[in-house]
């Protein structure tokens, strides 16, 4: 065990999407403007707060570009345009559009603390169909739309102002019957917070508190900019895109803009950078190394990867290992690397938010704690990097984190054993003392670039950048080469493929085609016709487990015990509805299992099933394959209970009373009812309906199969 204290460096990774049409101006979406407000200028102004702590934040250039546009240019956004009309001069789409968007946000958070925002939210229902929307839209007064457009602006100021600010803390506290007046003082204040972002950031720099790292410009996978080949050293079967993308100068050039935007905006160059998604590969090297850089960051996994690659077997990381920075040399050039935890770092991502603040504190500083017990004390100073998205995770966390921030700030400060410290000072005292002959190609998401290609949809979008780029040689039009090293970032692949889907696809899709239609608008060419075709085809992601072996819940409406639905497949919703902010979804998860005889369904909602709310809704288990079939569960009022009615194309409605309604959804449908033989697959989703209109549809697109087991079903498990 060490006799020293742990160095911990905590960095924030700042990104949003470019969401600019550079031809008409457009911005489609408003969240760099409403995360500026909300977080980019809280995380940095907290830590000011806490000098003795120091902190790392990465910041993407195509994001603080888009807030210096909204600052010096008052440029606008679709959701700002509609929240600055009288609501007397909405139109009837804009009424539409407003109840459908301006309730994106955490519920639990950021809207029911509200009253009044909470009442709108009930008033237009927190469950609506888009064809429910016409009719409420006609029910909401111009003073309630009003009250909306302050509040969905009003609930995304960060904890600073809301807890600080005086405008901003009276219009909360006012609440209700807001004026034309008030809504100006609220977009007036949002631009003054976007106006701090930057120079805040500088002025801590400045102070040696904190250390500014960048990314590539519009945020690349770097790697494959240099050659999608690569992404076959973790898949050697992906299949690639039918044209190879091998452009190293154009990830060069991104990497030089970057350096370039940094030293203009910050008044010195990054020493330091976080490659989109932790990317790397062995290429990049001497790329950012050229470039002045002078350490690079990514995961943990790429380090183990690495040592087996250098020493050609089987490597599990130590903490030795893992907690030491290394000399990653390429061509005569060389940069120094860091990898990040990948646990503790998901544990404030994801996890710590649902804890209470105590618990959170005490697993943290336990992790560090046996980090240190598990190091020699061989008097190095080892460094533990804690590495995450600085943004998405405080809408989830109370307070938008501001109790939290504040408590681990505080421990941090106060911690003996833990030293925050920036990346440069600790590199300087402690410059590396291993070499990394050899460095795996993969990304932070399990060491593989399967996110971003391999796909159908994402080769497409590879496809048709590479076609742009081969339009572009020898052309000297710079916004032209802008709007193509746009398409060439990260963002627009997140969103093709199976992995990840949100309500804004189908805008995301438009937007990544609008920006390569423009490099050919911009060069004096017609746009390919492919162009116009949606590549987005499918809005779901696979389930996120598959069934195991057999299940037999007890139909009660309850978890009756852990292990019920262990076995059993699981569709998690909030992984197809993404990471992007929308309306939140009614089914929360689906589980599905099956015995030698029945299809098993449980359902998992976001609000109780024993309320009101909940009565109106309806649930089906439909099958298309191999017949077409319904089991539908819905409150029948005269009766107070549920029933589950079940029919076939070719039957009439029979009743099921194989089913539950408790704190969840259970339901067995027998495999005979499905005309489903052993060894036949079943092919199913899930339907929520409210007065006979479509409410939600689980997946979207297709369907979640599962196999018909056969009488020798367990012995085959069980050889397996």
């Amino acid at each position: 065990m060490t006799s020293r204290p742990i160095s911990l460096a905590i960095l924030w990774h700042m990104h949003q999407p470019f969401y600019k049409d550079l031809v008409t101006g457009e911005y489609v979406l408003p969240w760099v403007r409403l995360h500026a407000v909300k977080d980019y200028y809280d995380m940095v102004a907290i830590v000011e707060r806490f000098p003795e702590v120091r902190a790392n934040f990465n910041l993407v250039p195509s994001l603080l570009l888009q807030v210096e546009d909204y600052v010096n240019n008052k440029v606008s956004d679709k959701f700002l345009d509609v929240t600055v009309k009288d609501p007397a001069d909405l139109t009837l789409n804009e009424r539409i559009f407003i109840l459908q968007n301006f309730f994106m946000a955490n519920w639990d958070i950021m809207i029911q603390p509200y009253p009044r925002y909470h009442d709108l939210l009930l008033k237009r229902g927190r469950f609506s169909s888009p064809a429910e929307l016409a009719k409420v839209a006609k029910r909401f007064s111009n003073q309630e739309l009003m009250d909306l457009q302050v509040w969905f602006n009003l609930t995304w100021f960060g904890f600073i102002y809301k807890n600080e600010d005086p405008v901003i803390k009276e219009l909360i506290k006012k609440g209700k019957y807001f004026t034309a007046e008030d809504k100006q003082l609220v977009i007036s204040k949002q631009f003054e917070v976007m106006g701090k972002v930057i120079p805040k950031y500088r002025e801590l720099w400045d102070k040696g508190q904190i250390e500014l790292s960048t990314t590539p410009f519009y945020h690349p996978i770097l790697p494959l900019l240099c050659d999608t080949n690569v992404a076959k050293e973790a898949m050697p079967y992906i299949k690639l895109p039918g044209s190879v993308f091998q452009h190293p100068e154009d990830a060069e050039a991104q990497i030089k803009m970057a350096v370039d935007f940094h030293q203009q905006r910050f008044g010195r160059p990054p020493l330091g950078m976080w490659p989109s998604e932790g990317s790397v590969s062995e290429q990049i090297i001497p790329l950012v190394a050229k470039a002045g850089i002078k350490w690079l960051a990514t995961d943990e996994a790429i380090l183990e990867q690495s040592l087996r690659k250098m020493e050609m077997r089987s490597h599990n990381l130590t903490a030795q290992d893992l907690y030491q920075p290394y000399l990653a040399e390429k061509d005569g050039e060389a940069v120094v690397m860091i990898f990040r935890n990948h646990f503790i770092s998901d544990q404030v991502g994801f996890v710590y938010y649902r804890w209470r603040i105590g618990d959170s504190l005490n697993d943290f500083f336990g992790h560090l704690n046996n980090i240190r017990i598990s190091l020699p004390d061989d008097g190095r100073n080892y460094l533990v990097s804690v590495i995450l998205d600085g943004e998405n995770a405080w809408e989830f966390y109370p307070g938008g984190g501001k109790e939290f921030l504040e408590a681990f700030y505080g421990a941090l400060a106060q911690n003996p054993m833990v030293r925050t410290t920036r990346v440069c000072d600790h590199l300087e005292k402690n410059p590396p003392q291993r070499k990394l002959s050899r460095l795996f190609a993969g990304s932070w998401i399990n060491n593989n670039f399967k996110i971003w290609i391999g796909h159908t949809e994402d080769n497409i979008a590879w496809d048709h950048v590479n076609k742009a780029r081969l339009a572009l040689n020898g052309i000297d039009n710079p916004t032209a080469w802008q709007e193509l090293y746009i398409a060439e970032g990260s963002d627009w692949c997140w969103w093709y493929g199976d992995d990840h889907s949100s309500e804004n696809d189908a805008v995301f899709d438009s937007l990544f085609r609008k920006h390569l239609k423009n490099v050919y608008t911009l060069i004096g060419r017609q746009p390919p016709k492919e162009l116009d075709l949606p590549i987005k085809q499918v809005g779901v992601v696979r389930p996120l487990k598959e069934p195991v072996y057999l299940v037999k819940p007890v139909l009660d409406g309850e978890i009756t015990n852990y292990y019920e639905w262990l076995a059993a497949g699981f569709f998690d919703i909030s992984k197809a509805r993404g990471a992007m902010h929308q309306i939140e979804t009614l089914l929360r998860e689906i589980h599905y299992g099956f015995s030698l005889s029945d299809l098993y369904v449980r359902l998992d909602l976001n609000l109780s099933l024993k309320s009101e709310e909940a009565r109106a809704f309806s649930f089906a288990v439909v099958t298309n394959m191999p017949a077409s079939t319904k089991a539908e569960i819905s409150y029948l009022p005269e009766a107070r209970h549920y029933v589950c009615g079940f029919s076939k194309a070719d039957e009439h409605l029979k009743q099921l009373e194989s089913f539950g309604v408790g704190r969840i959804i259970e339901l067995g449908i027998p495999f005979s009812y499905l005309d489903a033989q052993p060894g036949q697959r079943v092919e199913f989703y899930i339907v929520v309906n409210k007065d006979g209109q479509e409410v939600e549809r689980w997946p979207r697109n297709g369907g979640i199969t599962v196999t018909v087991p056969t009488e020798t079903y367990e012995e085959e498990q069980w050889y397996v």
